[in-house]
C-alpha cells in the first residue's frame, strides 16, 4: 500500500499509447455513449441502458457512491453525487440539470447513457466482479448497443435496459451464474429504499431540481408497479 489510502500519480496523455490522435482537434469528435459510474456494494445492477436522454440524466443526477478514504467522514456510507460533480459544479445545481436536458433537445442523435456499478459485492462481502482490464467486457456491451443495429440485446427492467448473462462476453472469466444474476439483478425492496432516497435528495435542493426529472422519478416509481 502507498503512504496513504487515497494517494495517486498524474502523467501526460501523450503517454497514452491508445490516445486518439484527434483528442485536441477543436471542432470535437463523435460521442457515442456517456458512461455514469458509482461505488456501490448493492442496490446497483453492473451495467444498464437508459431509456432516452431525459432518463440518463436522471441516472446522472441521482448517482451515488459509498464513501471511501477519499471523503471525510464515515466510509462506506451512501453519498449522492450527481453526474460525479458535487466538489465541482460551480452553480446551480438544478440550472446545471436543465443544461444537460436542454443539450439533449438540440441533438438529432445524442449518445446513449449507461451506468455501471464495478462494486457490487455478495453476502460474503467480497466484491462480485474481477474489475480492473475485465471491465472490457462491460463496454464491448454498451458499444454493441450504441451500433445502428444495436448488435447487443438487452431486458427491459424498471430501471432501464439489462444485459441478461448471454449477452455478456464471460468466455474464460472465473465467475459462476450465481454471481453474475446477481451482479445484473434488481432487488424491488432495496429499490423502493433508493427511490427514497432519490425523492431525499432532490427536496434537499429546495425546488431547483426540473420538472422533467421530477417526471422521471413518477415514472421510475410506476415502473415498479407494473
Amino acid at each position: 500500500k502507498a503512504a496513504h489510502p487515497n494517494s495517486r500519480f498524474t502523467t501526460p496523455m501523450r503517454n497514452n499509447l491508445a490516445l486518439d490522435p484527434d483528442v485536441e482537434k477543436g471542432e470535437g469528435v463523435p460521442i457515442s455513449a456517456i458512461i455514469f459510474g458509482g461505488r456501490r456494494s448493492d442496490t446497483a445492477p453492473l451495467v444498464y441502458q437508459a431509456f432516452d436522454w431525459a432518463h440518463g440524466v436522471y441516472l446522472g443526477a441521482t448517482m451515488a457512491s459509498e464513501t471511501t478514504a477519499a471523503a471525510t467522514g464515515a466510509v462506506g456510507k451512501v453519498r449522492r453525487d450527481p453526474m460525479a460533480m458535487l466538489p465541482f459544479c460551480g452553480y446551480n445545481i438544478g440550472d446545471y440539470f436543465q443544461h444537460w436536458l436542454d443539450i439533449g433537445k438540440r441533438l438529432t442523435n445524442p449518445p446513449q447513457i449507461f451506468s455501471v456499478n464495478w462494486f457490487r459485492k455478495g453476502a460474503d462481502g467480497k466484491f462480485l466482479w474481477p474489475g480492473f482490464g475485465e471491465n472490457m467486457r462491460l463496454l464491448k456491451w454498451i458499444i454493441d448497443r450504441c451500433e445502428e443495429n444495436q448488435k447487443a440485446s438487452a431486458l427491459k427492467s424498471p430501471i432501464g435496459w439489462l444485459p441478461s448473462p448471454h449477452d455478456l462476453e464471460l468466455a474464460g472469466l472465473d465467475i459462476d451464474h450465481k454471481s453474475v444474476a446477481e451482479l445484473l439483478g434488481i432487488d424491488h425492496e432495496e429499490w423502493q429504499k433508493e427511490i427514497a432516497a432519490h425523492k431525499e435528495f432532490f427536496d434537499s435542493l429546495g425546488g431547483v431540481v426540473p420538472k422533467e426529472l421530477l417526471q422521471q422519478q413518477k415514472n421510475l416509481v410506476a415502473r415498479f408497479k407494473e
